[in-house]
């Protein structure tokens, strides 16, 4: 483990790449997080019991087992933010990995500044998902009142239908996380909705007519391709 201080954020990294492990742990530590490095499926679930980290960091192509099946035995008992970081770069692995239960995927080769970025926004979703969750959401011009049912941008009211609603308030609740088009279609329409992604694609058009100030150019929920979406603060 690093020696950052001992109130940091503790994040986990599975990966049996030693240039990889390196270098993360050379940022992590820059960025003022503690490290602890684990080099398979199994020394990663067990340095996960043992330590409890504040976020994963995991490959999916380990030694032992794919990544896939660690995610799956994390989410038997944790809820910790699970980034995927990984040289497979197809959407249906992106897809797999955040349907099994993954916070965010981002693919090999990446930039630290980005996925520092990443690890803030796991871990301010995380909070948000404690006891004192937040039930009023500022985005921009944006005011999202979670327990009111209200949106307003700029102080003005703005009027959506249900599936809007519903759709808005399930994309903000989990901000900065990507949510694949199975995960909104299921929440928000049910589970016999599956597999018609032209309803998330028509109605996030719709809030973003309504709530974006160029819907050409959204700022806040954005496209995440072939994959789904994500919420933007």
């Amino acid at each position: 483990m690093n020696q950052a201080s001992r109130n940091a954020p503790l994040v986990l990294v599975i990966d049996d790449e030693g240039a990889i492990q390196k270098l993360l742990q050379v940022a992590l530590g820059a960025g003022g997080f503690r490290v602890v490095p684990a080099g398979s499926a199994e020394e990663g679930v067990v340095a996960a019991s043992m330590h409890r980290p504040d976020l994963v960091i995991l490959d999916l192509g380990l030694p032992d087992g794919d990544g896939l099946s660690v995610i799956a035995r994390l989410r038997e008992w944790t809820k910790v933010p699970v980034l995927v970081l990984s040289a497979r770069g197809r959407e249906e692995d992106k897809v797999k990995a955040l349907d099994a239960g993954a916070d965010d995927y981002l693919v090999k080769p990446f930039g630290t500044g980005e996925l520092l970025a990443r690890i803030r926004v796991a871990l301010r979703h995380a909070a948000q998902e404690g006891p004192a969750e937040t039930t009023q959401i500022t985005a921009g011009d944006l005011l999202i009142d979670l327990e009111k049912r209200l949106v307003a941008r700029s102080g003005e009211e703005v009027h959506l239908t249900p599936i809007e609603w519903r759709l808005l308030s399930y994309l903000a609740r989990h901000e900065g996380r990507v949510l694949t088009h199975r995960q909104i279609l299921k929440e928000v329409w049910g589970p016999n909705a599956i597999g018609q992604t032209q309803y998330v694609r028509v109605y996030l058009q719709n809030l973003r007519h309504k709530l974006e100030v160029d819907p050409s150019r959204p700022a806040h929920f954005l496209t995440e391709a072939g994959v789904g979406y994500r919420f933007k603060l």
